[in-house]
């Protein structure tokens, strides 16, 4: 024991510098370790205060849903999950028999529409004629009565003076016999052909009615026959239904059609993932947002491109928050509440980013945002 403290003693009395600076230089590194985390701390407590981030964010795209709009049996698929399509190309084959065979019922139908027009044309046709032939008829008997008339007026003035002439036996018995038959047989021919006239009126009355019941038979015709274009029309629609297409340019999503699969009208049978531009939609929570604004500027990082930096700028906001639109949105007023921090989407779009790149983005991906609110 006393060795030890014999050498801590002989120790001490060496190396008495070497102790004091090592009890100076605790302090020391200690107050430089609170220096330098209180200089970074208020960098990070300036920076947090002038950006706003979440890790809360993917990237988005235009989905076009492919919808079949009739019923009907898979004839053919023609396309594979994942693959490119172009506006316009074939995806699926309906079997259209049914489609054809309602097609050539709607044209049969619209020849006999048709017909009808020209048939219904035709007896209006001869309507016609057979209105001029009795307006014609009409002036004849008309200017026949006329002469009767004045035949009428000059037998009757006859017969007048020959039965002054008779009392005064200027003429004989026998002449005046004829005078008055004269007279008779002219008011019989007055009467015979008024009643003639009056009976090519009622004539001319029906053919009238025949003219007016023709034009109609044409408007109704000619209705019947553009409702059956219109069924033409229709059935030629209906058959181009059949063959289901590529509402846009992009990449198809997973195919669960089978050959021989039967499809519902207005079914959503997968969707297409359009070739255009790509967005960031980042859930911001509610407490984020006081000096969030749009046209401020975004540095995005995808996790798919760990090493690059990507430029963004706020585009909109959701008039709702997230929880507002999902399929049982929260109900506060069942009694029971705990306050829960809302997210807001917010839409953020890109700014100068390379296209390859952009090509290469998928829906879904996962990125970090972070909003510059100076």
């Amino acid at each position: 024991m006393e060795n030890i403290n014999e050498k801590e003693e002989l120790q001490d009395e060496l190396f008495p510098k070497a102790k004091k600076k090592k009890s100076i230089l605790f302090p020391i590194i200690f107050g430089a370790i609170i220096l330098v985390g209180g200089f970074f701390g208020y960098r990070y407590y300036k920076y947090s205060q002038a950006h706003e981030e979440t890790d809360d964010a993917q990237i988005a795209a235009n989905l076009s849903p492919v919808i079949s709009k009739i019923s009907g049996y898979v004839s053919e698929v023609k396309v594979k999950d994942n693959q490119f399509v172009k506006k316009g190309d074939t995806l699926i084959i309906l079997d259209n028999k049914d489609q054809k065979l309602m097609l050539d019922q709607a044209e049969a139908a619209l020849g006999t529409a048709q017909s009808n027009i020209a048939s219904a044309r035709a007896a209006s046709a001869a309507t016609g004629k057979n209105i001029n032939t009795s307006r014609a008829a009409v002036i004849t008997a008309t200017s026949q009565i006329e002469a009767a008339k004045v035949n009428v007026r000059r037998t009757s003035q006859d017969l007048a003076r020959y039965s002054n002439l008779i009392k005064d036996h200027s003429i004989t018995q026998q002449q005046y016999d004829v005078a008055l038959a004269a007279k008779q047989t002219a008011d019989a021919q007055l009467k015979v052909l008024i009643d003639q006239r009056n009976q090519i009126a009622q004539q001319q009355g029906v053919v009238n009615s025949q003219t007016a019941a023709s034009s109609e038979q044409i408007a109704v015709a000619t209705s019947v026959a553009k409702q059956r274009e219109v069924d033409v029309e229709n059935a030629k629609l209906n058959l181009s239904y059949t063959v289901i297409t590529a509402p846009a340019d992009g990449f198809v999503s997973k195919v669960p059609i089978q050959k021989g699969q039967f499809l519902q009208a207005g079914a959503q049978l997968f969707s297409i993932v359009l070739d255009n531009s790509k967005w960031v939609v980042a859930n911001f929570k509610e407490t984020q947002l006081s000096k969030m604004l749009e046209g401020q500027k975004v540095e995005i990082d995808i996790d798919a491109y760990p090493n690059k930096k990507f430029e963004g700028v706020v585009s909109s906001f959701s008039p709702a928050t997230g929880s507002t639109f999902s399929i049982l949105p929260p109900d506060n007023a069942s009694g029971n509440f705990v306050k829960v921090v809302q997210r807001l989407p917010v839409k953020i779009n890109f700014v100068n980013i390379d296209q390859k790149i952009e090509d290469r983005l998928r829906a879904g991906m996962n990125v970090n945002v972070t909003v510059s609110v100076e």
